[in-house]
């Protein structure tokens, strides 16, 4: 996936905008649960006309800890833009968590770590519920169509 998308960035405008997100939906199989994971990373040209889409997904187990979960996708979106981010140039980068701020959420959990681990990796909050497109609408589909 970041070949391609690599040179999508490099192939738009400066004025265009990369959004990073990931999502994630737990799945049982023989006895075993497990969760598969879509990253996608969106390439908006011009800030204003349409946009690529690239995605990647995998599965892992899991052991029923959602905070856990919702911190690998962290770790995903993040590792994603760590991909990018030397061809990305002046172009605006935001990363999407599916996390949301209220406590009456069950993401709730994980917030500040979330917040914590992309503030310090690339010095800017990520976006986060209801703002989060790239993860609670795209990877949300991606995630839900390739299971």
């Amino acid at each position: 996936m970041y070949e391609e998308t690599k040179q999508a960035i490099l192939e738009s405008s400066p004025q265009s905008s990369v959004y990073v997100g990931c999502d994630s939906i737990r799945y049982k199989k023989k006895d075993q649960w497990y969760a598969k994971y879509s990253t996608v990373v969106i390439v908006h040209m011009d800030s204003k006309k349409g946009c690529r889409l690239f995605h990647e997904s995998v599965d892992m187990p899991d052991y029923g800890n959602l905070k856990q979960r919702l911190l690998t996708e962290v770790q995903l979106a993040v590792a994603a833009a760590s991909e990018i981010l030397e061809v990305l140039g002046e172009r605006h980068m935001e990363i999407h968590l599916d996390i949301n701020p209220s406590p009456n959420h069950k993401s709730n959990v994980a917030v500040k770590e979330a917040i914590g681990w992309v503030r310090g990796s690339f010095g800017f909050d990520p976006m986060i519920k209801p703002a989060s497109f790239a993860a609670t609408h795209a990877a949300d589909h991606a995630v839900r169509k390739l299971h």
